[in-house]
């Protein structure tokens, strides 16, 4: 895949499985990562991406310190899973309870990888987002 792309609503079943959007699963149908994002999201990763994550997380705790710290929680929290033939994925309740994910949720493309939000805070961090895209020429070279 090119790149994860689109915003598609979805729910946790009651064993906190989740159903990957139909685009996304030839992508992840040998296995995929999940880990703890930024911004209290999930983010699913192949296993490609899944490498360079590593890679700059070990850089990242050479540093020491906070980064460090950062880097530990990533792998602690992270799990290797593989979607069932129906497309669900299972979401380990630490990472359930870090993203605050409960019933409903958004899965979004994120160009490399994929993320999945609480549906209600991916609303409020999609309207800032949207918010600073319509009023800031700031970001040059991210929009033509």
């Amino acid at each position: 895949m090119d790149a994860f792309l689109g915003e598609f609503p979805h729910s946790l079943d009651d064993k906190g499985r989740l159903i990957l959007p139909a685009r996304f699963r030839p992508a992840l149908e040998g296995g995929a990562y999940l880990a703890a994002g930024q911004s209290k999201c999930l983010a699913v990763y192949t296993p490609a991406e899944w490498e360079g994550v590593v890679t700059r997380a070990k850089e990242l705790a050479r540093e020491g310190g906070d980064r460090m710290v950062v880097a530990r929680t990533i792998f602690a929290l992270a799990s290797q899973v593989v979607p069932d033939k129906q497309g669900r994925v299972p979401v380990p309740p630490p990472l359930r309870e870090y993203a605050g994910l409960d019933r409903e949720v958004v899965v979004n493309g994120a160009l490399t990888h994929i993320e999945i939000w609480d549906a209600e805070r991916w609303r409020a961090h999609r309207a800032q987002g949207e918010a600073l895209l319509a009023g800031d020429d700031s970001l040059p070279g991210i929009v033509v």
